[in-house]
C-alpha cells in the first residue's frame, strides 16, 4: 500500500519537526526517517507525542533491554515491520541476543522476569487486559513506577503500530 500521508518537507513539518526528523534520519543512517517526517506534519501534535515517547524510551525508568523487550514483542504481535525493523537493531545494540529475540517472538522469555514481562505485554496487546495471575508475576519483579511504565510503553507502541499501518508509513531504504 502506498503511503496515505507522505513524509513531509520543511514547509509541511515546520523547522523544529524537520530538524528532529533529520536528526532521526542521521541516527538510523537513512536520508529520511519516515515515521518522524510523516508524523511531523501534525505540527504541535508531533512535539507532544515525541516528548511523551522519549519519556518512555529512551529516558524511561526501565533498563533498555527491558524496554526493547516490550517494544519488540508488541511489534512482533502487531506484525509491524516498521517497528520491528528499527527495534531489532536498537534491541541488539541494547544487548538482546539472537536467542533472546527468538524467546521474545515465542513469548517465552529467558528468566522469570522476562517471562512475566512478555506474558503481560502479550495479554495487553491481544486482550486489552491483564489477568491477575500475570500481573502478580510481573509485580514480583517491578516496583509501581515501572509497572505503570510497562503498561504505558506497551500501549504506546501498540498504538504506534496502528498509526504506522493506518498511514501506510513505509520502512526507510538504507
Amino acid at each position: 500500500m502506498p503511503p496515505r500521508v507522505s513524509p513531509g518537507s520543511l514547509t509541511q513539518q515546520g523547522l523544529v519537526n524537520f530538524a528532529i526528523s533529520r536528526i532521526g534520519a542521521r541516527a538510523i543512517g537513512a536520508s529520511d526517517m519516515h515515521l518522524f517526517s510523516t508524523l511531523g506534519r501534525g505540527k504541535r501534535l508531533f512535539l507532544g507525542w515525541f516528548g511523551y515517547s522519549a519519556l518512555l524510551m529512551p529516558f524511561g525508568s526501565l533498563r533498555r533491554i527491558e524496554s526493547e523487550t516490550v517494544i519488540v514483542r508488541v511489534a512482533y504481535l502487531r506484525r509491524s515491520e516498521y517497528e520491528l525493523g528499527h527495534h531489532r537493531r536498537i534491541g541488539a545494540r541494547a544487548g538482546l541476543t539472537p536467542a533472546q529475540f527468538e524467546a521474545i517472538y515465542a513469548g517465552d522469555g529467558w528468566d522469570d522476569a522476562s517471562r512475566a514481562l512478555l506474558a503481560v505485554v502479550t495479554a495487553l496487546v491481544e486482550t486489552r487486559s491483564v489477568p491477575d495471575q500475570a500481573w502478580a508475576a510481573l509485580a514480583r519483579h517491578y516496583d509501581d513506577r515501572r509497572l505503570v511504565e510497562i503498561i504505558m510503553l506497551t500501549t504506546q507502541y501498540d498504538g504506534l503500530a496502528i498509526v504506522i499501518d493506518a498511514l501506510g508509513i513505509e520502512p526507510e531504504r538504507r
